[in-house]
């Protein structure tokens, strides 16, 4: 998918790119509103696909590319550290402007400036385009790793906390740990272990690492603590107390 694609799974993000082609024909300026994650860019560049991107914090940057752009995609312009500025130059220089920021809030000089506002709701209200995300994630994790597209979604919870951005980190991980061999993952641990040993509590203060996806994986595997203790060779009251010890990771989890 190249870098001007929207996908339009879901009615919000369809209703979005209706907005946005209807934009790609008219010559006004744009202000696209959303959490960190959702696309806001990619949907700039599909109604600009040929102009520049620039953050607002990079002042000085931005200030010279306006004198010379007919056209200027401003990222996070929220940041910008001289707002009455910006827009006096944007002005001066008849430059059309599609530009985004995290909050859709009143500001009387982004109201002028901005004939269209649109905001873009968050992942966790549009499902369906999570299943397509993970879908284009995991052809380019096969991609970037050189295998097959398949990817074992089984007990894969979608983590949207930053929306796209923590989801491609997801599934690229997951595709990559997928078929991870002991000595593999024991080196991964060694080098997360490598730079935090150092104090006379270390076996006890991570110890967690391991009992912890030992007894998620347990319960979600065995249903219960008690055939989980069984299958464990602990008595249940032992793995009780792992449990009541690990709480902070457990919370959640099939007691």
């Amino acid at each position: 998918m190249d870098a001007t694609s929207f996908l339009t799974a879901s009615s919000a993000s369809l209703q979005a790119k209706k907005t946005a082609t209807l934009l790609k024909t008219l010559g006004v300026n744009a202000l696209i509103t959303g959490e960190s994650g959702i696309g806001k860019r990619t949907l700039a560049s599909f109604i600009l696909p040929d102009a520049s991107i620039v953050d607002a914090s990079n002042f000085d940057e931005l200030l010279v590319t306006l004198e010379s752009s007919k056209e200027l995609i401003i990222s996070n312009i929220d940041n910008s550290p001289n707002l009455n500025r910006l827009i006096d130059t944007i002005e001066e220089n008849d430059v059309r402007i599609v530009a985004t920021s995290k909050q859709l809030q009143f500001n009387e000089l982004l109201d002028d400036l901005f004939s269209v506002k649109l905001d873009i709701p968050p992942l966790r209200e549009r499902v369906e385009d999570v299943t397509f995300l993970v879908e284009k994630f995991t052809k380019e994790a096969a991609e970037l790793f050189g295998s097959d597209e398949s990817f074992n979604i089984k007990n894969f919870k979608p983590d949207l906390s930053q929306n796209a951005k923590s989801l491609r980190r997801q599934v690229m991980i997951n595709y990559l740990l997928q078929d991870i061999g002991d000595s593999d993952l024991m080196g991964i641990i060694e080098n997360y272990l490598y730079d935090k040993l150092g104090s006379n509590s270390d076996y006890r203060n991570f110890l967690y690492l391991y009992e912890v996806p030992l007894i998620r994986g347990g319960l979600k595997k065995f249903k219960s603590q008690l055939q989980l203790a069984d299958k464990l060779g602990l008595n249940r009251n032992t793995l009780r107390k792992k449990i009541t010890e690990n709480k902070q990771y457990l919370e959640g989890e099939k007691q």
